[in-house]
């Protein structure tokens, strides 16, 4: 599988099950925010995202943000969830992703990362060896940046269905 193309497409956050990651061998979670566990700038997690954090935190997963955005915004979001959080991660690049493996304490093999976007989340998921759990934005930005790369993103989501009969 390409360094572009997600291990595991999802419908929406909340479809990801702590057996889904038992069966992968998954204890730790890396967490996008914007359009993953909410919308764009919103400061309220989306619909059954507070549940499942309980849900994941209960069934021992551990979990951290890790956002391109500003502390400002993740820091908020973050402490209402009850999550450590690194802002600014550059993602796609390592940097961010080391400091999220060192806080979970965890390692490439059991952590995977959940995110919305190709060219963050899952590239750089795998440039860390990690398992990335794509999911389809929550709500689609209006911005020419992201059109592009939503354009750009739709070739690898329609290829993903194709080859596995839909998102999970």
């Amino acid at each position: 599988m390409g360094l572009l193309n997600p291990d595991y497409l999802f419908k929406k956050t909340t479809n990801i099950t702590p057996d889904f990651l038992a069966k992968l061998g998954i204890k730790n979670l890396i967490l996008d925010v914007d359009n993953t566990l909410a919308t764009h700038g919103n400061p309220q997690p989306a619909p059954g995202v507070e549940e499942w954090i309980k849900l994941m935190k209960d069934s021992g997963i551990k979990l951290v943000i890790a956002s391109n955005n500003y502390a400002k915004r993740v820091a908020p979001f973050a402490d209402r969830l009850g999550l450590d959080y690194i802002s600014f991660s550059v993602k796609p690049s390592p940097l961010g992703f080391s400091k999220a493996l060192k806080k979970l304490d965890g390692s490439a093999k059991d952590t995977a990362v959940v995110g919305d976007q190709i060219l963050t989340d899952v590239l750089g998921a795998h440039l860390m060896g990690m398992k990335a759990l794509m999911v389809l934005a929550i709500l689609e930005e209006g911005t020419p940046g992201f059109k592009i790369k939503r354009r750009f993103e739709k070739g690898y989501i329609e290829k993903y269905i194709r080859e596995h009969g839909g998102a999970l």
